[in-house]
């Protein structure tokens, strides 16, 4: 008997998202000690010693790299899992293989080995990270979906915290155990999302498009009926779904290369750089290598490491304000101001460092990638603008880069779509974290003028490219970038910043309160005409007798 409550649901298949944060601080807190340093030094594990420097700058990257490397191919390929299988299935598999890479990295003899449990692991963490949110997205009522989705990112902020505890609490550890350990109990999520899964149902938009027109029907009753099958609620969404399957019947067979042509292209782009731009940020970086930052401020030892989970504690608390009014906010609001804020103490660490920094050719207390030294107060500050950039990101771009992608494409796209926006989010995870210890070596504080950049170019393309989708039901959502129909004239979809949050009117639905057809607040796209007749009741008509 499938579980019907839907945060019970969402709070098991966000366990897929913890994997990630799992993975971010297993290996952030093991940067700094010396088991892992000598264990992992460049040509062989050498004897414990206060000498160790662990792996080159490159190298390190590389490891870093590994598990995003593998998130990106795993990304695409779990469009085509997710399309064979369902929703649920393709997480359970990427549970299993989390499992697999969590035992070779806990056994990792030499860095190669260590890489390949990595990249297993990006396995795992590319399908679960792009099919988590769509199959949330897909049992969701509109109205709270923000905030489902969104606890993906709270999972992931809560996976580094846990992890990076216990990380640090065996890092007092003088032998293999203080990397081992960590890296062995990665695997208890995994097995608790597989389980887990079990007992949850299958995304009834995936079901209707398998004709599995009585189990999709079924699962609606159960997760928004609350059992009662006459739920008005129910009968609108079947229809809605029944409508938007028998329409796109037709275009069935769905390959990659149709998200690049003309009627999805603006969709994918949007897709692509909301999780681009989330990378871009700089936060993900700031989780891999933040003991590297809080180094170049005079920090070290345990203070260093309890220092760094300072930042962890910031971001699970303050993503939770945005699990709670996301769906009021909108997303375009939060993303804007977001950008903003970021891009603020990203400046200003970057004008602290090269005003009151020290360029240290060695690295503080020898790590290479801790290339400046700031002291006093100046040091203070960095700190606090490396805590307020988190606490801006946490609500704003944490939650709503996992929530936006699914809401923006057809149903018949969805999953490979979804995938592959997820994918570019990898590609530069992976960039980044094999470009940053290097950049910190070469370049120092400028590495906070190129993110601090990135942040107000995405501050620009938001305002004017990404529409507001919060409070629509995923069918309503098409009709703001549908350019045409198949036999159908061609009509303007509405302009992003025109779009506005349907909240209040998703509620209303929801609770059965519709207006007189049967919509909930949807703002309509502008219609052309043709003939002195609108082009919208046309389209209307060939809806209706799809």
């Amino acid at each position: 008997m499938a579980v019907g409550n839907i945060y019970f649901i969402s709070a098991i298949a966000v366990i897929g998202g913890g994997l990630f944060g799992f993975d971010i601080s297993s290996l952030s807190a093991i940067l700094p000690i010396k088991p892992y340093k000598c264990y992992f030094a460049e040509g062989g594990a050498i004897p414990l010693s206060d000498d160790c420097q662990g792996p080159s700058s490159m190298t390190q990257g590389g490891i870093t790299a590994a598990m995003p490397g593998g998130s990106w191919l795993a990304s695409l390929i779990s469009g085509y899992l997710s399309d064979i299988l369902g929703r649920k299935t393709s997480i359970q598999v990427g549970s299993i293989i989390w499992i697999i890479g969590s035992i070779i990295s806990c056994a990792s003899q030499n860095i190669a080995m260590l890489i390949v449990g990595r990249i297993i692991n990006g396995f795992a963490v590319g399908i679960c990270s792009a099919q988590v949110p769509v199959y949330i997205a897909e049992l969701a009522p509109p109205s709270i979906r923000g905030r489902l989705v969104g606890t993906q990112q709270w999972a992931i902020t809560w996976g580094i915290l846990i992890m990076f505890y216990i990380s640090y609490g065996c890092s007092f550890l003088k032998s293999e155990a203080a990397f081992r350990i960590p890296w062995g109990l990665q695997m208890i999520p995994g097995i608790l999302l597989c389980i887990g899964m079990v007992f949850l149902p299958e995304s009834p938009r995936w079901l209707a498009r398998k004709e599995r027109w009585e189990e999709c029907r079924a699962v609606l009753v159960l997760v928004h009926g609350k059992g009662d099958p006459d739920s008005p609620y129910v009968r609108k969404e079947f229809a809605e779904i029944e409508e938007t399957v028998n329409f796109e019947r037709q275009n069935a067979d769905v390959t990659y290369l149709e998200l690049f042509k003309p009627r999805m292209i603006n969709r994918t782009h949007i897709g692509m750089f909301d999780q681009i731009w989330a990378q871009l940020t700089g936060m993900n970086v700031m989780m891999y290598y933040i003991t590297y930052v809080f180094q170049m401020t005079g920090q070290s030892g345990s203070t260093l490491l309890v220092s760094s989970s300072i930042q962890y504690i910031i971001n699970v608390v303050m993503t939770v304000p945005a699990l709670i009014f996301v769906d009021r906010w909108g997303r375009r609001p939060t993303l804007l101001i977001g950008a903003a804020l970021m891009a603020i103490w990203l400046f200003a660490n970057a004008g602290i460092f090269a005003t009151y920094g020290v360029h240290i050719p060695e690295g503080v207390d020898g790590t290479r990638e801790a290339s400046m030294l700031v002291t006093g107060a100046p040091a203070k500050a960095i700190i606090a603008c490396s805590y307020l950039f988190v606490a801006s990101y946490a609500p704003t771009w944490g939650p709503v880069s996992w929530i936006y992608p699914p809401e923006l494409f057809p149903l018949r796209v969805r999953g490979k779509a979804v995938a592959l926006s997820t994918s570019a989010n990898w590609a530069f995870n992976f960039a980044l974290a094999w470009f940053v210890p290097p950049a910190f070596v070469n370049i120092t504080w400028r590495v906070y003028i190129i993110f601090g950049v990135f942040c107000l170019a995405m501050f620009f393309h938001v305002f004017f490219l990404f529409p507001e989708t919060a409070g629509k039901t995923l069918e309503q959502v098409v009709d703001i970038f549908e350019n045409e129909r198949p036999g159908s004239v061609k009509f303007i979809g509405t302009p992003a910043w025109k779009t506005r949050n349907s909240w209040k009117h998703g509620r209303k639905m929801e609770a059965g309160h519709l207006d007189d057809e049967g919509q909930a607040g949807l703002e309509q796209p502008v219609i052309a005409e043709k003939d002195g007749v609108s082009m919208d009741d046309k389209v209307q008509d060939e809806r209706i007798h799809a």
